[in-house]
């Protein structure tokens, strides 16, 4: 397809037209906005709550209406055969299409820029020579900066144009990545809208090879939800949950550009914090507390303090006395047992229970009672004593504190479900003597936030993504899935990827945990960030780490984007650091990944030699484009250059081999240009038939 530029004088005056298209677009949005900051809503609210709450709306209206002057307002045309949801009768008149990020429309209300997320917007993504979807031509738009300057013309119905690929497309796929990561809006791919536009009703879970777009996807699936189902998930609520802080921060710009300011993000562990974290866990007692047999021993935890009553209530009321015998208080707790509510909810319910037993007692001798009657009833203090006796309340916190530190207790509630081992490994050495003093874990957060979900329902959302998800534990995926208990989700990770002791072995036996069994499960196998040679490299890992998965393929090559260096171990730091100062000689941002261990020295070196470094999360710009990035946090990120240091060094810093290989496989792959492998020990054999 050709491409269009102002250098081509036969060209111009269509360029010229787009770019008139463009400013006229910019002047309507800035019109918008203008429009929406001059409304006065003094007049049109009730109170000042319901006046404060629409000047909260008008504000986020306002930042969403805003013009990123270095984002293009639109980045392709569609021209139909028919007006869309006409009929496409001889002789019928087409319509013109822009789409953008954002609608825009002039004075009249007629639109200059539809978004990218409405139906007629489809066939930018979808339509082919095969199943041109009613599109006589597609244009795709060339930005520098902000600035228009080129077109690219793709005519789906005309047999006598060749089909090609699209230079812009992967000019835009390489672009040089510097600062946060960015939407992918005018380069969504088939394969990847499918999974952006399914339906609000049910969970997906995508299984994406490393530079598959699959986070970029997810978010684009959040924004295109939004669009469809605003009122609803306006209602009900949105959550991205990645792995880290680092990583947060990385995609925290996507949704804003695309002008969704509303969606909240956060890691497991935010979700799960209702103690402060001070300790940490071997790698064996956190897989047992992160298994889903934990899930049934919390449930014992919470009902051991059930006990059967052994004495009558006697209320007194005036000058009669009111007697309920203790089995008939047993068969109030047994039906409450049985029925497995909540254990908070069935506290509240006892007393209440008790009450209309009494009432219905009043009523059989003459008397009236109302419902005010009951209320006092069930607030009478020896009712009250009853239900403190028979169902004492709960605390999740001091539950998982007595199951951690108690052995009696711990097998009491264990017994046929953990091992008298496993028990062992669950045991503190030295039980804290409070609340305040105890050294809880992540993984105790985990099991206090499961506890709490048993005394009192979890509010759940309409939507959640979980990124990196194979990383979850099983209880991580039942604290994840509580909050989309009533909602959907969407699922994103890669086997090959999973870096925990715990790591998930199938998304079936995950989404089960997640309480979503059943989801399709998704596969994103074409790349298009990690070069070709990079991606070929790190799939020698595959047969180990990850047996049956699809290797990756990608669409890009990049002439010399691989190098493998040996050196000796007195030269490493001096061979690492020649390596950075030659992909600093590249356009776009440079990782240098190390073993978390060998940060230190490395961070030493770089201060040594005067090169400034940022760490993970930290926004590059022109002035400081090097990241130092311990492995553990590397995943998820992205860089043109990665300069990789000691390969055996991260191998060997995780608890196992299959681990380490995992962990040194998301580093490989997290270059989009280049990728040099500095190393003085050893290879791992995997990786031997490909050294240089």
């Amino acid at each position: 397809m050709p491409l269009h530029d102002p250098d081509h004088a036969q060209d111009a005056n269509p360029l010229r037209a787009e770019q008139t298209h463009l400013a006229e677009s910019r002047s309507a949005l800035t019109a918008m906005r203008a429009d929406v900051e001059a409304l006065d809503i003094s007049d049109v609210t009730g109170n000042w709550v319901n006046a404060k709450i629409l000047a909260a709306e008008i504000d986020n209206r306002i930042k969403a209406l805003a013009d990123l002057s270095h984002t293009p307002l639109f980045f392709g045309r569609l021209d139909y055969l028919h007006a869309p949801g006409t009929e496409q009768a001889e002789g019928a008149e087409g319509e013109q299409f822009y789409i953008g990020r954002r609608h825009v429309h002039d004075a009249h209300g007629d639109p200059m820029v539809i978004d990218w997320r409405a139906p007629v917007s489809q066939p930018f993504y979808r339509a082919s020579r095969v199943e041109p979807m009613d599109v006589r031509l597609r244009r795709r738009f060339g930005y520098t900066g902000g600035e228009l300057t080129a077109y690219e013309d793709e005519h789906l119905t005309d047999p006598a144009e060749a089909g090609t690929s699209s230079k812009l497309l992967q000019t835009e796929i390489e672009r040089p990545r510097v600062g946060p990561m960015r939407d992918i809006v005018a380069t969504i791919q088939p394969e990847q809208d499918e999974i952006v536009r399914a339906g609000i009703g049910g969970t997906v879970c995508v299984q994406g090879a490393p530079g598959t777009g699959k986070t970029a996807v997810g978010l684009h699936r959040v924004a295109y939800l939004l669009y469809a189902h605003r009122e609803r998930l306006a209602r009900t609520g949105t959550l991205v949950i990645g792995p880290n802080k680092s990583f947060l921060q990385y995609i925290e710009q996507v949704l804003p550009a695309l002008g969704e300011l509303q969606v909240k993000q956060a890691t497991v562990d935010d979700l799960v914090a209702h103690v402060t974290v001070r300790g940490t866990d071997p790698a064996e007692r956190a897989r047992i507390k992160g298994d889903a047999r934990m899930a049934e021993v919390l449930r014992r935890a919470v009902r051991s303090g059930i006990r059967m009553p052994k004495e009558p209530i006697v209320v007194v009321r005036g000058s009669r006395r009111w007697r309920v015998p203790a089995y008939e208080l047993e068969e109030l707790v047994r039906e409450l047992m049985e029925r497995d509510i909540r254990y908070g909810a069935a506290h509240e319910a006892l007393p209440q229970r008790i009450a209309h037993n009494i009432l219905v007692r009043m009523e059989e001798s003459g008397e009236a009672p109302d419902d005010r009657v009951q209320d006092a009833v069930a607030r009478n203090p020896a009712v009250k004593a009853a239900v403190k006796g028979v169902w004492p309340k709960a605390d999740p916190a001091k539950t998982v504190l007595r199951l951690l530190s108690d052995a009696e207790f711990l097998a009491e509630c264990a017994e046929g479900i953990l091992t008298p081992e496993e028990q062992a490994t669950l045991l503190w050495e030295k039980p804290p003597r409070s609340l305040a003093s105890a050294q809880w874990s992540p993984a105790d957060t985990v099991l206090i936030d499961e506890t709490l979900d048993l005394v009192q329902r979890t509010h759940s959302l309409g939507h959640v993504v979980l990124d990196e998800a194979q990383d979850l534990s099983p209880m991580q995926y039942r604290a994840v899935g509580r909050r989309c208990s009533t909602g959907s989700a969407t699922v994103l990770g890669d086997i090959a990827q999973g870096t925990t002791p715990w790591a998930t072995a199938s998304w079936e036996e995950a989404l089960t945990h997640l309480g979503k069994p059943g989801a399709p499960v998704e596969e994103l196998t074409r790349g298009f960030r990690v070069p070709r040679g990079v991606i070929a490299y790190a799939s020698l890992l595959l047969p180990t780490i990850a047996p049956g998965l699809a290797p990756a393929t990608s669409v890009r090559e990049s002439p010399g984007d691989l190098v493998i260096r040996r050196t000796s171990a007195e030269e490493l730091d001096a061979a690492v650091l020649a390596a950075c100062h030659d992909a600093l000689g590249h356009e776009g941002s440079v990782g240098l990944i190390a073993a978390d261990d060998r940060i230190a020295p490395l961070a030493a070196a770089l201060e040594s030699a005067g090169l400034p470094y940022l760490a993970p999360g930290e926004e590059t710009s022109a002035q400081a484009r090097l990241t130092l990035v311990p492995a553990t946090l590397a995943k998820g990120l992205e860089y043109d250059y990665v300069v990789l240091d000691e390969p055996a060094a991260i191998v060997t810093g995780e608890p196992d081999e299959r681990t380490g290989l995992r962990r040194l496989y998301v580093a490989l792959t997290r270059a989009v240009s280049g990728l040099a492998v500095l190393h003085a020990k050893p290879l791992p054999e995997e990786l031997a038939a490909g050294q240089s």
